[in-house]
């Protein structure tokens, strides 16, 4: 039985590219769509949100080009809007009803985020995907996600990373570094162990929404993750 009814997911963009070095691989698009069909299929009720690195790195533009900060963040919101677009997609190809929204508006490809509009789409089985961040600039999509999960009332915020949970040090570089099972969000601020950025944290510490750092390239992991079983990831609460 699933321990959460409304789970708001949140994925980076990189997580849409693969093996590629840019932009969307088809088969990784259709793999995480089928795993979300399958969370779908329960009953859990889905609010996802996507980074845009996969497309664009908001600070290389800034520092090259000298771009002023406000204008990169707002061509990064628009990337996030492609990668929904592709995750609609790949939901509506395998027969799962699916919502667009936008912080910014933009009616020609989706609708404008309306809080109670999404949450009355979830509440008819449909998935909603949250693009365009939070709509203003100096925001991550870390922010945004925990935004939407306090807005829309999901039980908990899933974050879906390349390792498998929160580590003491990058476990890439260092072999001796330690996971941990759970951590609380002031222990997250104080050692900055980088989950999600500060205000996303503060954000999910203030409304007590519970979030859980998982490996997303792993097979069931996020079933297992939406079911709240055990030893999955690290737990942030």
């Amino acid at each position: 039985m699933a321990k959460y009814s409304r789970i708001l997911l949140k994925l980076s963009g990189e997580a849409l590219q693969g093996d590629q070095k840019f932009g969307i691989d088809p088969q990784t698009v259709e793999r995480i769509a089928r795993e979300i069909a399958e969370i779908h299929k329960r009953g859990i009720q889905i609010g996802l949100v996507i980074g845009g690195g996969n497309f664009f790195r908001g600070k290389e533009l800034v520092n090259r080009l000298e771009v002023e900060a406000a204008t990169a963040d707002h061509m990064g919101m628009l990337a996030t809007v492609m990668n929904a677009l592709a995750m609609q997609a790949g939901l509506e190809l395998i027969g799962v009803d699916t919502r667009v929204q936008t912080a910014i508006r933009m009616e020609a490809v989706a609708e404008p985020y309306i809080r109670r509009r999404a949450i009355r789409h979830m509440d008819k089985g449909r998935v909603v995907i949250f693009g365009a961040g939070t709509g203003n600039p100096f925001f991550t999509t870390d922010t945004a996600a925990a935004l939407r999960g306090v807005e829309i009332g999901a039980d908990i915020i899933l974050k879906g990373t390349k390792v498998d949970g929160v580590y003491d040090d990058d476990p890439k570089t260092n072999p001796n570094a330690k996971r941990f099972d759970r951590l609380s969000y002031t222990d997250v601020i104080r050692h900055d162990y980088r989950v999600m950025d500060t205000t996303a944290v503060s954000l999910c510490r203030d409304n007590q929404i519970p979030i859980v750092v998982f490996n997303m390239t792993r097979d069931g992991e996020l079933m297992r993750a939406s079911l709240g079983e055990d030893n999955v990831g690290t737990l942030v609460s």
